[in-house]
């Protein structure tokens, strides 16, 4: 007979996870011993099923470092379909509530990927294409040049809270939204390891800038992120530079190695690098009222718009009124404008000494102070 035994606590939770470790074994089972609801990000790099016919040439006839390992090798879609099933059913069930995954593929898996998500609950928020700048050429001459990869970004449920840096990445792109389709080159030069031989360490290693970007856009310093098919360590990589933690799932002895080795020479950047641009959304809110509460204003203190257009006084349940109009900040200014909406936070200013001073300047220092107290 089974006794109940107590639920450990996320701290304890936190503690029995495999922090910055590479672990070997299969991608499924080692996912199952791990505590449910307990990773933030899933980075999934998964077999491509490419189904290679032979070996590949170039026009001189040399032969091409093609993915023929044994490890991509399947014995029909039925078979990828199942495995691409169980080790997705794990990734699902290790997430926090608010975890996502990423997954990427070629144009030989990732419509299967795609639906299997779908199937077991996950929330799509976009696909990406990674356009390579520097792909390899299509030797043969009978299809496209393949020349990029997509990347499927889903939340763990339709509800979850999901992390997006979106100032961040606006920032990486130089100040420009940043859009589905990112250009960059595949690894090549002094990134891409080689073995004892001199040959790819990986046939498929990724860019660490592919994941510097996905990490910096849906993680955050602390957070915890898997990545099932390790490989040479990339995600664990980046993640040490930018402060994250990682768990590393590898089960060739070839890529643990040269990720062990790897990855042991990364610096983790200091705190103040690891600090990105955040959405104003995501500070905390600050109502007028406790501006007004604090006595930052009086109620009956006046303020002025720029260039002393309008002006309305302070009252004091934290709301204006201005000629006869009354309502929020930003209900008066919108109306005293004839706008349809307005940041009453910037619209507004007090005088101090002859000079004017947006009201915005008392919500940031209430924030400072908030920020400074103790957790």
């Amino acid at each position: 007979m089974k006794t109940k035994t107590k639920a450990a606590s996320p701290a304890a939770e936190a503690q029995a996870l495999p922090l910055n470790q590479i672990i070997d074994g299969d991608c499924i089972e080692v996912m199952n011993r791990l505590p449910a609801g307990s990773v933030d990000l899933i980075f999934a790099d998964p077999p491509y099923n490419l189904q290679l016919r032979g070996d590949l040439h170039r026009p001189d006839n040399s032969r091409v470092d093609a993915v023929d390992d044994h490890w991509d090798q399947f014995s029909g879609f039925g078979a990828y379909d199942s495995f691409t099933r169980e080790w997705l059913a794990a990734a699902r069930r290790i997430l926090k509530p608010n975890g996502a995954i990423w997954v990427i593929g070629s144009y030989h898996n990732v419509f299967r990927l795609g639906a299997e998500l779908q199937n077991q609950g996950y929330w799509i928020l976009n696909d990406v294409v990674w356009r390579k700048s520097n792909p390899m050429p299509n030797f043969r001459g009978k299809r496209l040049t393949n020349a990029h990869e997509t990347l499927i970004w889903a939340s763990k449920e339709e509800a979850s809270k999901y992390t997006f840096n979106y100032e961040a990445l606006k920032a990486l792109n130089e100040g420009v939204q940043m859009r589905s389709d990112w250009v960059l080159p595949i690894c090549t030069g002094h990134e891409r390891l080689k073995d004892a031989n001199g040959d790819k360490a990986h046939p498929t290693q990724k860019p660490e800038s592919l994941l510097h970007r996905v990490l910096v856009a849906t993680t955050n310093p602390g957070d915890v992120v898997l990545d099932p098919f390790f490989g040479t360590g990339t995600t664990g990589a980046v993640a040490k530079m930018l402060g994250r933690d990682f768990i590393g799932i590898e089960r060739e002895e070839a890529y643990r190695n040269a990720a062990t080795a790897r990855i042991a020479k990364v610096r983790r950047f200091d705190k103040s690098a690891l600090e990105v641009s955040t959405s104003k959304r995501a500070e905390p809110r600050v109502p007028f009222g406790q501006v007004v509460e604090r006595g930052m204003l009086r109620p009956g203190e006046e303020l002025f718009s720029i260039g002393n257009r309008h002006k309305a006084k302070v009252r004091a349940d934290g709301t204006l009124i201005g000629n006869d109009v009354k309502g929020s900040i930003h209900q008066v200014g919108a109306q005293l404008e004839g706008a349809p909406s307005c940041n009453g936070w910037t619209y507004w200013h007090f005088k101090r000494d002859g000079k004017m001073i947006p009201i915005d300047l008392l919500r940031q220092q209430i924030r400072a102070e908030m920020q400074d107290r103790p957790h």
